[in-house]
């Protein structure tokens, strides 16, 4: 139901404020959750400290002086309570101008010594006449609190007797739930602490079931559709070929393998993510699946998001299969138009087994003979229509996701519920941690001995900037500045720069400079974050380190651990916050993706991690998928169990529900 709908009675205005905030349906409003409660705990003035939250009646003794900033203001005025005189200021209340001289209000903010007190809310009703829990909504600065929790309770007494609770009895007894009617009510209208926790408690789950059944109900519909004819090939020829590589497979390497493989060999089409760790040896495992496609008679496909990605993957995979009769092809736009059109013949005619590439494969002239396999490294630098188009040019095509940005389990299970996930936690034994300090200034003079030793050793370097072009309003080193400076301090070395906004072939130029060492220092943004394989650079510079995500540093600083060497990395930081401090120690303690991807989720969130675009993540209202690991575990499980037994009648009205939900065919798909 639209809210403007005459059976609800809103005004005009009340629908106005609604949509500002993006809210056009009934669900959407009565979804639209507090963010916050306040508990009505009036404390004595005595008792009070600094940075205390605090509650009061108080009478009005000043004018109300209002200030206005652009759009923003502050207003400022005295109050007296119980013979206290305060001090009271509060931003973004234009309205408070309208109070007068000794009118009584309550008002609640925080103590900041004294007898100041910065407001965070007030209205004019007495102290005695509040609710013991009032609801705090996130609200546009034009809106009122109170206008606002009006308007949701008209809503709410409009609609109560349709709201349809749809939870299957079973789990409503297992967790002891409430219905969803009275969650909605307590959640919005809660009579004490303990009705809030029940009704976060119901509707977190509701949230996190109906997701992870949307997911089932579409993997098992899909896979109903996509059936294939099973990949045989002989394991002992892949045992083999395992046997004669110069280094053992680590655990977690075969365990992911053998998952591979059982999906090749059966008959549905895979979609597998692999996820681990930087250096974790993702990559032979996904050539030894390429090995078990060529086995079974079909032609596979390695995306990669750089040339120069693209010709370290040709060249490792023609090392490994030297022995073997694999006809291997790297496509990429850099080679010349005769070069081209000969590999995509071959490609076409079955003459070679297994083609390498750019965002070139997916063209349309690209036509494949019969294409089993499909390789996408560095998945999040492809949309899902190129992966799409990519897979469809085969008929029984298997599809693997290789991804170097690690996601602890829980929130794997979320953004690729659709997916079979992977995981390889363990490292190549003798792969050195990479020594990492963070440094308390903006300044090169820290490391300059360290750099220059590193160099003179015949290693090369990264120097990482936060911006390309000086900008007077984004106080950070930027990539030209730098890269003059530092020439100046190493004249006998080659400085290259590189940033996004230069053209794909040059910067494809630049890379392949640093990785044959032509340039020797390559000053850069955040581009080198992955696609780098330059094993002779150990050495890494961060400027204003404060400036991006643990995980992003994380995955800057694997570009100095591709080989034997020790590598080394700066965190370079002039902050003066201790939460920045708090948060660059992490890096200097862990080497443990995974672990420092829990920290980032944990402090930013996953759309800011992963890229809410890009990555699919689903907009959840109240869950949280860093917190809530425990209900998003049982969810998923019973969901599962709700699909496999989708025909018992207590399950039929739920999966209609999801079904009703998801009409407009909505794909969680990545």
């Amino acid at each position: 139901m639209f809210l403007d709908d005459k059976s609800l009675k809103l005004t005009a205005n009340q629908i106005k404020n609604f949509n500002e905030l993006g809210l056009y349906t009934v669900n959407d409003v009565l979804s639209y959750y507090p963010f916050r409660y306040e508990i009505l705990n009036v404390q004595p003035f005595e008792s009070w400290h600094e940075k205390d939250k605090v509650i009061l009646e108080a009478e009005v003794i000043s004018k109300v002086t209002t200030f206005r900033h652009g759009r923003l203001t502050t207003s400022r005025f005295e109050i007296m309570a119980n013979d206290h005189v305060f001090k009271v200021t509060i931003f973004n209340r234009p309205w408070a101008r309208n109070l007068k001289m000794n009118q009584i209000i309550t008002i609640s903010g925080i103590y900041q010594g004294n007898n100041a007190i910065t407001a965070l809310n007030y209205d004019t009703k007495k102290l005695n006449e509040h609710d013991a829990i009032t609801p705090v909504y996130s609200l546009k600065s034009n809106m009122r609190q109170t206008y606002v929790r009006g308007a949701i309770k008209k809503v709410y007494e409009s609609t109560k007797d349709t709201i349809k609770n749809c939870l299957p009895e079973v789990f409503m007894d297992k967790y002891h739930l409430i219905k969803r009617d009275k969650a909605i009510h307590d959640i919005h209208f809660p009579n004490s602490e303990y009705d809030i926790q029940q009704a976060i408690r119901a509707l977190k789950y509701e949230e996190f079931l109906k997701f992870f059944t949307t997911i089932q109900l579409v993997k098992t519909e899909e896979t109903d559709i996509i059936a294939k004819q099973p990949k045989e090939f002989d394991n002992n020829e892949i045992d083999n070929f395992i046997a004669s590589l110069p280094f053992e497979l680590t655990s977690g390497q075969n365990d992911t393998l053998k998952e591979i493989l059982n999906d090749m060999a059966s008959n549905k089409a895979m979609y597998r993510l692999i996820q681990g760790d930087v250096g974790c040896g993702k990559t032979i495992v996904a050539i030894i699946a390429l090995y078990a496609c060529y086995l079974s008679g079909y032609q596979g496909a390695l995306l990669a998001p750089t040339e120069i990605l693209v010709k370290q993957h040709y060249q490792t995979m023609q090392n490994v299969f030297a022995n073997l009769n694999i006809r291997i092809a790297a496509l990429y736009s850099g080679l010349s138009t005769q070069e081209k059109n000969s590999i995509l013949e071959d490609i076409k005619n079955g003459n070679v087994d297994i083609v390498v590439g750019t965002h070139s494969l997916i063209q349309d002239d690209v036509t494949f003979h019969n294409l089993g396999f499909v390789v996408a490294d560095e998945q999040q630098r492809f949309g899902v229509e190129q992966r799409k188009k990519l897979r469809e040019k085969g008929t029984q095509v298997d599809f693997l996701l290789m991804s170097a940005t690690p996601i602890p389990r829980t929130l794997a299970s979320v953004l690729f519920g659709d997916m079979s996930v992977s995981t390889i936690e363990t490292l190549p034994k003798g792969r050195k941690e990479v020594f990492t300090k963070y440094i308390k200034e903006n300044s090169f003079r820290s490391v300059e001995k360290d750099i220059r030793d590193i160099l003179e050793k015949g290693h090369q370097i990264y120097i990482i900037c936060a911006a390309v072009d000086k900008n007077e309003d984004y106080d950070a080193r930027n990539v030209y500045e730098t890269a003059s400076n530092i020439q100046k301090y190493f004249d006998t070395y080659h400085v290259g720069i590189l940033h996004g906004k230069m053209q794909s072939d040059e910067k494809e130029r630049i890379m392949q400079d640093f990785n044959d060492n032509k340039i020797q220092i390559l000053v850069s943004t955040t581009v080198v974050e992955v696609g780098m394989n330059v094993v002779n650079a150990i050495g890494m510079v961060i400027y204003d380190a404060d400036r991006f995500g643990l995980s992003q540093l994380h995955q800057l600083r694997g570009r100095v651990q591709r080989g034997n060497e020790q590598g080394y990395c700066w965190l370079l930081s002039h902050s003066k916050d201790e939460k920045v401090d708090a948060r660059l120690n992490t890096l200097v303690k862990s080497t443990d993706g995974f672990e420092i991807a829990y920290e980032d989720l944990r402090l930013r969130g996953p759309g800011d991690i992963l890229g809410t675009r890009q990555s699919g993540m689903p907009n959840f209202i109240i869950g949280n998928v860093v917190e809530d690991t425990n209900i998003i575990q049982e969810a998923r499980k019973d969901a599962e169990y709700i699909i496999s037994h989708r025909n018992d009648i207590s399950f039929i009205d739920f999966i209609d529900t999801i079904r009703e939900e998801n009409s407009s065919n909505i794909s969680y798909r990545n």
